[in-house]
């Protein structure tokens, strides 16, 4: 069977709209991913800030208020106790520091409504097998 030239033109069309829709789709989904990173970006920029501000309080406190609070716990205490109880309180300050650090890097998403998307526009995109049957 021939087709007409109109034929033609209505297939020839909707090949052109099928073109247009999937790289329309194609840039979507980019842009969907770009929006999904820069969401993930911030956080993780927010996170490092956590761990930065925890490393300077904990060389601060180390360096300055330690001694301070040393040699006072030296008027009941021997100097070496003292010392060390400062120590170990200011290292458990930075630990909880990080520990909060680490929580706001776990709720990072992780770009799956791209993910999803991508699954989805794939099962569309395969095409269904043919089945020969021979009759």
């Amino acid at each position: 069977m021939s087709q007409t030239p109109e034929e033609e033109e209505t297939l020839g069309s909707l090949v052109a709209q099928a073109s247009n829709q999937i790289s329309t789709l194609v840039r979507s989904e980019i842009e969907l991913a770009k929006a999904e990173l820069r969401f993930d970006a911030k956080r993780v920029g927010t996170a490092s800030g956590l761990f930065a501000a925890a490393a300077f309080m904990a060389h601060l406190c180390l360096i300055l208020a330690s001694f301070t609070i040393a040699y006072a716990l030296t008027l009941i205490l021997p100097a070496w106790l003292s010392f060390l109880i400062v120590t170990v309180f200011y290292l458990l300050v930075a630990a909880l520091l990080v520990f909060i650090g680490v929580r706001r890097l776990k709720g990072l998403s992780g770009m799956k409504r791209t993910g999803r998307s991508l699954k989805e526009l794939k099962e569309i995109a395969e095409p269904e097998p043919v089945k020969l049957d021979g009759t």
